[in-house]
Formats: structure tokens, C-alpha cells, sequence
């Protein structure tokens, strides 16, 4: 059987796994987690849960579908995660729909108050990221995250 040659990575690190642009991005986005999860955890949260606050505050009334797809979940994780903020009073929903299936859901004065309350903790965490790069790159690596998030989607 003949062998096939090795496939060639399509940037300049061919022999470094861990400076490729996927393990990278990764490995960025495990260390994000870890921190949060540590900020949130000491008041009560999951990221989940805390992005579901943030959305909310943005964009009282989204249903479980939308915030599961904006909070990069499946929807039946999306209605454990709306659960639990209910119980703890964070949030409002309907027991019914009045049209279709989408329950609106919106914050409450405790959910506002939770959000508030954590909110610099996991500012602070994206400032230590900021702090990392130059202030002028910021745009550009914006652009540049979207556009591969968008090459990905398509």
C-alpha cells in the first residue's frame, strides 16, 4: 500500500501543534472559562447563567431557543440553565405561551441586582485580557475573531 504524503498545515508553525491558529483560539477560550468560572462561582453563577443575565438586561423577552443559541447551548441545556435562574428568582417567564411555543423571559429586580453585582468581576477578567494586547490591534483582532467565527458558520 502505497503511503500518502503528510498533509502541510496552511501556516508557517507545520511542526508546533500548539502554535496553531485552532489550538490557540482554544487554549484562549479554556482560560477565559477557567476564570469566569471562578468569578461566578463565588456569587452563585455559571457562565451560562451569567451570559443568560447579560442577554437579558440587552434584550428583555428573548425565548429559550434564542438565548441557547446565544448563549452556545443546546435548547434543552438552555431551559435546565432558565430553570435554575427562575428558582433563584433571577428571571421571569410565563407558565404558557400566549402564541406559538416562545415564552418571553426578562429579568427581575434580583436578576438586575445579581447581574450588577457581578458584572465588574467578569469585566475585570476581559480588561486582563485587553491589557495584553495593544490598544490600537483591539479593532483588527475584533474584526479578525468575526471573520473566522463567520468562515466557520458558512
Amino acid at each position: 500500500m502505497p503511503k500518502s504524503a503528510p498533509t502541510e498545515p496552511p501556516h508557517p508553525t507545520p511542526d508546533d501543534v500548539t502554535q496553531h491558529l485552532g489550538y490557540l483560539i482554544k487554549r484562549t477560550q479554556s482560560a477565559l472559562r477557567g476564570a469566569m468560572d471562578k468569578v461566578l462561582r463565588a456569587h452563585g453563577l455559571t457562565v451560562p447563567q451569567y451570559a443568560t443575565l447579560e442577554l437579558l438586561a440587552l434584550h428583555p423577552g428573548m425565548s429559550n431557543a434564542d438565548l441557547a443559541r446565544a448563549t452556545f447551548v443546546t435548547r434543552q441545556s438552555g431551559n435546565v440553565v432558565l430553570r435554575g435562574l427562575q428558582e433563584a428568582g433571577l428571571i421571569t417567564r410565563p407558565a404558557t405561551a400566549d402564541h406559538g411555543r416562545a415564552r418571553p423571559t426578562h429579568l427581575t429586580e434580583e436578576g438586575h441586582r445579581r447581574l450588577t453585582e457581578v458584572q465588574s468581576a467578569v469585566y475585570a477578567i476581559e480588561r486582563r485580557m485587553l491589557d495584553a494586547i495593544p490598544p490600537h490591534r483591539l479593532p483588527a483582532l475584533l474584526a479578525d475573531l468575526n471573520h473566522l467565527a463567520t468562515a466557520l458558520e458558512q
